[in-house]
């Protein structure tokens, strides 16, 4: 698989995971009133979950191991997370900034870095590996 075609792959279920994220910050932006940072934050959960499972399985094609590869994907945004949900809290909350700006800004900040977290860290020597063992 070309690199070209692996990303692509990767911008699409990211875009999945985008709306995930997008519509449950929404949800809990709008009906429940709830501040910038515990809509982000959940929704930022539930959209990596999914996006790790779908890019695992069909942009990598790894058979890495799972727990070490989710303990590396997990450092990610033992990093990510703090950096955007403050930032973001802090752009909407004291700058005045649209929160939906703000979390797409994060989520565009989030592909390009987790593509390049994944690629060349959690799944470095093991891309393509499952489709061989099959």
């Amino acid at each position: 698989m070309t690199e070209t075609w692996r990303f692509i792959k990767f911008v699409l279920f990211s875009a999945s995971a985008g709306i995930i994220e997008m519509g449950s910050f929404a949800l809990l932006n709008e009906l429940l009133d709830w501040p910038y940072w515990p809509s982000y934050l959940i929704a930022l959960v539930l959209s990596v979950l999914w996006n790790f499972t779908l890019n695992r399985k069909f942009t990598f094609r790894s058979a890495a191991n799972v727990p070490r590869a989710m303990l590396l994907v997990f450092a990610y945004y033992c990093v990510f997370t703090p950096v955007t949900t403050i930032g973001g809290n802090y752009l909407v909350e004291n700058l005045g900034w649209n929160e939906y700006l703000v979390t797409a800004i994060n989520m565009i900040l989030n592909l390009v870095t987790e593509f390049l977290w994944q690629k060349y860290v959690v799944y470095k020597d093991q891309i393509d590996n499952a489709v061989k063992a099959e």
